[in-house]
């Protein structure tokens, strides 16, 4: 696909995005569609409750946008927008939602809006409760480095672009696909990844069976002719694959001896990582061979981010391009924002970020900061627990994986959408760490700067981890360790493996 046509009316949805107004534009998910769209040349306004650097861009590409939530805002398109589009986020009663409902407008949610973008084109959902938005990243960073031009949604920021989104010239698009609402249901892959399956989100799906069902919905929805990369690893996969009779074409990626495209050996390479990959017959250009071995050489650490990686790997084969293409691609890979962010280091403390929210997740970077972490020093990780629900429904686990830190700087939880719960704090987490597990609780968020700065020492490396705000610690915590040398702060690509880590 090329230029920037698009087809305005997705068949049957009953609405064009050839005017359209996203409300909480500035958000990751809203920013990359109206990118995709004003890049496309289709008219695009939108507002936030506050404004942002995020905001700003769009503004530059001709976007028309507002700050603050006003009826009167929908009148920045001129004619009226064909859809306002919102996410899940947005509640009825904002005046721009209702204001669209008087008027007859399509109210439109975000995945709608983005399965027509990927209209006429070979999409590729990646879908998983972890490693979405690295894995979407990766995919896409090989296929551009390959000479492929893929449009891409992704929600985070690709530290090689700065950006999440892009409208390419090519006809493949990529997508993270998000299951915490059953909204990817909207989307008719010709592809999709699955990383892995076990419950979260119980606040809207209600039951771990009800949250695997969607997925099987998920694949059931994939076009004729497509395919499936599903890790065999994850017991969650494995029994989809044994529930769902699927009729497109299986890849199966990871450990186990089934994979087609089997990791064999996996172990640090400086500040990456590195795998040795078998890859079975039928995979890339002119395989003779019944299996070849290739390495796979990253940027970045940690043995789930070789299976991210890997999962990319096997999408690039499924869509036609060659195993060297593809590895070639993956190593140039250098991150994204908050997924393990180099954010500095000072007075010999490195401080890295990272969206870890779920315990395996929270267990899995831990276990890949090891990797980083100077002889003689200490991982220090300050986590903020998200959601009430979530937090009472896995304060054991959260505990566990918490426990393999050396010192635990623990923060209240972040509410975000939900309102608080009698008895409900981040003291459910300590109750449930081991015997001897070094934990400061810090319910105060005003303290938890001083505080890590109060027990930090040199070697140490500190994370801080969490879907909330405590992604804004880290600089305050550089600040105060070193009040007078601000030049001491690093300024370079966030995320980077190179130039500074410790």
């Amino acid at each position: 696909m090329t230029g920037a046509a698009v087809n305005p009316v997705p068949a049957g949805e009953g609405f064009t995005l050839e005017r359209t107004y996203l409300v909480g534009i500035g958000g990751a998910g809203m920013n990359a569609i109206a990118r995709i769209l004003a890049d496309r040349g289709l008219a695009v306004a939108g507002s936030d409750a506050k404004g942002s650097h995020v905001v700003t861009g769009l503004v530059a590409r001709g976007v028309k946008a507002a700050i603050g939530h006003h009826a009167e805002n929908l009148d920045l398109l001129e004619g009226g927008p064909t859809a306002v589009v919102i996410s899940t986020a947005i509640r009825p009663d904002n005046p721009e939602v209702v204001e669209a409902r008087r008027r007859g407008i399509p109210v439109v949610r975000r995945a709608s809006a983005l399965a027509a973008l990927m209209d006429s084109h070979r999409n590729v959902c990646v879908a998983g409760t972890h490693g979405k938005t690295s894995t979407t990243s990766m995919l896409t960073v090989a296929l551009q480095h390959a000479g492929v031009d893929p449009s891409f949604a992704i929600g985070g920021e690709l530290n090689e672009s700065g950006t999440g989104a892009h409208h390419g010239t090519g006809d493949i698009f990529i997508a993270e696909a998000d299951e915490s609402d059953g909204s990817f249901l909207a989307y008719s892959p010709h592809g999709a990844i699955i990383t892995n399956l076990e419950p979260d989100h119980l606040d809207h799906h209600g039951t771990a069976e009800a949250y695997a069902a969607v997925f099987d919905q998920f694949v059931e929805r994939i076009g004729p002719g497509g395919f499936l990369v599903a890790c065999v690893d994850d017991p969650g996969v494995v029994a989809l694959l044994d529930r769902v009779p699927f009729a497109g074409r299986v890849v199966r990626y990871g450990t186990d001896p089934s994979a087609d495209v089997r990791i064999d050996a996996i172990g640090p390479r400086g500040h990456g990582s590195a795998a040795t990959v078998t890859v079975n017959a039928g995979f890339g250009a002119a395989l003779e061979d019944p299996a070849v071995t290739v390495e796979l050489v990253l940027q970045v650490p940690g043995a789930h981010m070789v299976r991210n990686a890997t999962a990319a790997l096997a999408a690039g084969l499924a869509l036609g391009l060659t195993a060297e293409a593809m590895l070639s691609g993956l190593a140039s890979y250098t991150g994204v924002r908050r997924r393990f962010e180099f954010k500095g280091r000072v007075a010999g403390v490195g401080v890295y970020d990272d969206y870890a929210h779920h315990p395996t997740e929270v267990r899995a970077q831990i276990l890949a900061a090891r990797g980083v972490v100077p002889e003689g020093g200490r991982l220090v990780v300050a986590f903020q627990p998200h959601l009430y629900s979530r937090t009472l429904s896995f304060a054991a686990e959260f505990a566990a994986a918490l426990a393999e830190s050396d010192v635990l700087v623990l923060l209240d939880i972040y509410g975000a959408r939900e309102v608080p719960q009698p008895g409900v704090t981040g003291q459910v987490i300590i109750d449930e760490l081991p015997a001897g597990t070094e934990v400061v609780f810090v319910p105060s968020y005003g303290a938890v700067a001083s505080t890590l700065a109060g027990l930090t020492r040199p070697g140490d490396v500190v994370i801080t981890m969490g879907a909330g705000d405590v992604t804004m610690i880290g600089p305050e915590l550089l600040r105060l360790l070193a009040p007078i040398d601000e030049s001491a702060l690093d300024s370079g690509d966030a995320g980077s493996p190179e130039g500074g880590h410790p």
